[in-house]
């Protein structure tokens, strides 16, 4: 079914299609939507139903369903108003009635750039809060007081400000603040599902930032906040306290990496700064032992996939080392260690060298010709008067020997 012939079969029940959300936002960015999603007028939902019985619902307080439309599977809803009558994201009266109108239906969206339609088919803009000039100015503004019925409203705001490299408004700033007691109280899953589409953006430093102007950041995310004020030696980190280091970090490995495991580990990588207690300061001894604590309190508060933990695990416990060590069997362990690990060596080094100063020591540089080499070891060809444990030891001098082989043609 054609678009067209999609809005012919509602009119023919007497319902308005508009095109909504962000389609409609990327459209006037200019960008190639990703998702079409639609809003229906003036339709009863056991008309809608007969008109279109191979649609699937998914919408459960109120008429939402999955329609192939052009092709792919569309969102489609019934607009609606909504009051609020609990806390969180499921505490509303819902009106879906055919007498709700868009302008209602847009009233009740997070920000302007989210509250704009076209109708269909003719394509009359429908704009009643002035969102088009917002995407132009390139601001991000709350459409009306409902903006704090769902706190995690004030996640998207900053998530948008990173992914659109917008800048959120004064007003939308306080408007953010005042989710802080419901978010405090929002499922772990929710706050974590912004948290990865935030690591997707270029930019997600502005994701954080833009929480901690809203003096949400201590709330949502309390193990990055914990490093504001955390100063570290100038020599190695010129850019400021950890806060401002995990902030740089986690852009420049943005910048050259999209796999969002890895930027969740640069972000998390001095995590356990956070913990220094300020006697200490500007140095943080042992900050990679505290962090792998800490990473394991975050994910008891926010339940995260094993593979992040596991990759973050890695490289908070090795980034320090990493750069540094000299023994060809320390060296040996730690390329094995991260071959057998979730994380590719190049994500490794992407982080080390963005915390390094640009730089990675030789055995990084070339650790995957060295890990193939490592490889060739046949543990079964090993001395017939060995056996057990001791089998494990001998692979291992076997590639120490190579590793000193090969340093030693290059020296």
């Amino acid at each position: 079914m054609t678009e067209q012939e999609f809005v012919e079969r509602v009119e023919a029940i007497g319902g308005r299609v508009y095109l909504v959300g962000g389609a409609v936002r990327d459209q006037l960015r200019g960008v190639e939507p990703k998702d079409r999603d639609y809003c229906l007028t003036g339709v009863v939902e056991d008309r809608f139903i007969a008109q279109f019985p191979d649609a699937r619902k998914v919408g459960n307080s109120f008429p939402v369903f999955l329609v192939e439309i052009g092709g792919e599977h569309c969102e489609v809803a019934f607009a609606r108003r909504e009051r609020k009558v609990g806390s969180g994201y499921r505490g509303f009266d819902v009106n879906f009635d055919p007498t709700v109108a868009i302008e209602d239906d847009l009233y009740r969206r997070d920000t302007t750039i989210n509250a704009i339609a076209i109708e269909l088919p003719d394509g009359n803009l429908i704009d009643p809060f002035n969102g088009a000039a917002d995407i132009a100015d390139k601001k991000i503004r709350a459409v009306s007081k409902h903006f704090v019925d769902d706190p995690v409203r004030a996640l998207r705001a900053a998530r948008h400000a990173a992914e659109f490299k917008f800048e959120i408004t004064p007003e939308t700033i306080v408007a953010m603040h005042a989710c802080a007691d419901e978010l405090s109280l929002e499922p772990g899953e929710r706050i974590f599902g912004e948290l990865r589409r935030a690591l997707e953006t270029d930019q997600p430093s502005r994701f954080f930032r833009a929480l901690e102007r809203a003096d949400l950041l201590s709330i949502t995310f309390p193990e990055l906040h914990q490093l504001i004020g955390q100063v570290q030696p100038v020599e190695f980190h010129p850019e400021g306290d950890s806060f401002e280091h995990a902030m740089k970090i986690v852009d420049d490995v943005s910048s050259v990496n999209g796999d969002v495991v890895t930027r969740f580990c640069a972000l998390v990588h001095d995590i356990g700064k956070g913990v220094t207690p300020q006697s200490m300061l500007p140095h943080h001894y042992k900050h990679d032992k505290k962090g792998v604590a800490v990473l394991h309190q975050w994910e008891r508060r926010m339940p995260m996939p094993r593979h992040w933990i596991k990759a973050a695990t890695l490289v908070i416990e090795e980034h320090m080392r990493a750069p540094r060590i000299e023994h060809p069997g320390k060296i040996v362990d730690l390329l094995m260690k991260i071959h057998a690990s979730v994380l590719p060596i190049e994500h490794f080094n992407d982080i080390i060298r963005a915390d390094n100063l640009g730089q990675l020591p030789p055995y990084l540089e070339h650790a995957d010709e060295l890990i193939e080499k490592f490889l060739s070891v046949d543990g079964s060809k090993h001395p017939p008067t060995i056996k057990g444990a001791e089998i494990g030891a001998w692979v291992r001098g076997e590639r120490i020997k190579i590793y000193l082989s090969i340093k030693q043609q290059e020296g």
